[in-house]
């Protein structure tokens, strides 16, 4: 059995990687290492349990609550919300650990165990591949004191949670959004309620698409992954912008008034401008990743903003910026993190300070997102080949400095390879896009010869 974390959580096809038996022992597993300790005086951890809409999700959350109650943990069981609000709702609770039952953009079949560190904040890899040792341990039989009596955990509904979020999301505005129409894209997930009720106690006339969750239409055809339906509907009714979600609601895409892509590097920047203005972005810095697309960086240095890029992965992101006191960070995907106010990428609160600055500037979303030139981005998955001499091939290393001298600074080439497949990723950013075309798949070509 390999590790059984990822890059977010624990997640599978349910009830066949991801099982009842593996999510109650993984929960009880997060009890012995999140909530340890947590309560000298004797009285019983507390844990926030949440879920976006997928039917599994409904098994799964029954078998995480029974193992953290059986592990001692009170639970309480705040429903269908995003994962964001988990986050928020485990440290505005002083709560001892946090789960979100989600697999966030994947298909319906799939689904998640993403477990919530006190505070809100997300695990680290020491913490994860401490609950999974005491896991296996459970597993292959070593026993673990189990309470019993009025030592078990009891399970509430804390219904007061969807209101709580919402005031928090609608708080933190530093304006109304009065005037503007938005269409809003709820995948069919966990913000199909939270989302279009934020926008509209914050004065927005709203328009919902995907926002009829059934338990298996999750992210089917619509959402951040299938932007074509936000097109067209903000173009039908005239609206200023829309904004597209995922399933668990932590990324944010949004699309212009003539239906055109804004991602997040673009989002990123107009919030950088924002936030700088109002004196919130901390030393003058935004963090990215190397996939940031190179246009975001010059109009960063172009304004006088330094962008810090991390390895792919919003937890990278979240690192750099507690590490070093940043403001705001994020990923072209659509992860943006405003740390002041959230602990974790969260969607919703991202569409509202990007609508925010839409109706105190008057400005439209295009105007405002034209800060940055997105240069043409293409990549190529090299497949089958031995993806760790990558960074160690002679033949490699020659052709990537041929195409850096070829694309000089108005390109950008990153070779890496996949954390999780046998493959290599070739990424080129160039001028035009077959100027990228050409040398993605020359770079390709060398990628397969070197290394397959």
């Amino acid at each position: 059995m390999g590790r059984l974390f990822g890059t977010d959580g624990v997640r599978g096809v349910a009830n066949a990687d991801l099982t009842a038996e593996l999510a109650l022992g993984l929960s009880v597993a997060a009890a012995h290492v999140l909530a340890e300790g947590s309560t000298p005086d004797g009285t019983r951890p507390t844990a926030v349990v949440g879920r976006d809409p997928r039917a599994s999700g409904e098994f799964l959350e029954a078998a995480v609550v029974a193992g953290l109650a059986s592990a001692g943990v009170d639970v309480l069981r705040v429903g269908v919300l995003p994962t964001p609000a988990v986050a928020y709702l485990t440290g505005a609770l002083g709560a001892d650990l946090g789960v979100m039952l989600s697999a966030s953009h994947n298909s319906m079949p799939d689904n998640g165990v993403k477990f919530i560190a006190r505070g809100g904040h997300k695990l680290s890899d020491e913490l994860e591949d401490r609950i999974e040792t005491i896991y296996r341990q459970h597993r292959t039989g070593e026993p673990w004191e189990r309470p019993t009596g009025a030592g078990v955990g009891r399970v509430t509904e804390y219904a007061e949670g969807f209101d709580r979020y919402v005031a928090h999301l609608v708080a933190v505005l530093p304006n109304r959004l009065d005037g503007l129409k938005v269409v809003l894209d709820e995948a069919h997930g966990a913000a199909a309620r939270v989302s279009p009720e934020a926008f509209a106690r914050a004065g927005a006339e709203v328009i919902t698409i995907g926002a009829d969750p059934n338990g298996l239409n999750i992210n089917d055809g619509c959402g951040s992954t299938h932007l074509e339906p936000l097109k067209a509907a903000v173009v039908e009714h005239g609206a200023d912008f829309g904004i597209a979600h995922d399933g668990d609601a932590d990324r944010c895409l949004a699309v212009d008034a003539a239906g055109e892509e804004v991602d997040g590097d673009q989002i990123l920047a107009v919030l950088a401008l924002a936030m700088r203005e109002a004196g919130q972005l901390r030393k003058d810095t935004v963090v990215g990743t190397v996939m940031s697309n190179l246009g975001f960086k010059i109009a960063m240095e172009r304004e006088g903003i330094q962008l810090v890029q991390t390895a792919v992965g919003d937890r990278y992101v979240l690192e750099s910026m507690k590490a070093e006191g940043y403001a705001l960070g994020g990923e072209q995907s659509g992860h943006v993190i405003v740390l002041d106010h959230a602990t974790t990428g969260d969607g919703t609160l991202t569409g509202l300070l990007l609508a925010a600055r839409v109706a105190a500037t008057g400005r439209t979303l295009a105007d405002l997102a034209g800060v940055m030139q997105r240069l043409p981005q293409l990549l190529i998955n090299v497949r089958d080949v031995d993806k760790s001499r990558v960074g160690t091939s002679p033949e490699i290393a020659a052709a990537v400095a041929e195409a850096e001298r070829e694309l000089g600074s108005t390109g950008r080439v990153l070779l890496r390879q996949s954390g999780t497949e046998p493959l290599v990723r070739v990424m080129v950013e160039a001028a035009d896009i077959e100027q990228a075309r050409a040398v993605a798949e020359r770079l390709a070509d060398v990628v397969k010869s070197a290394l397959g």
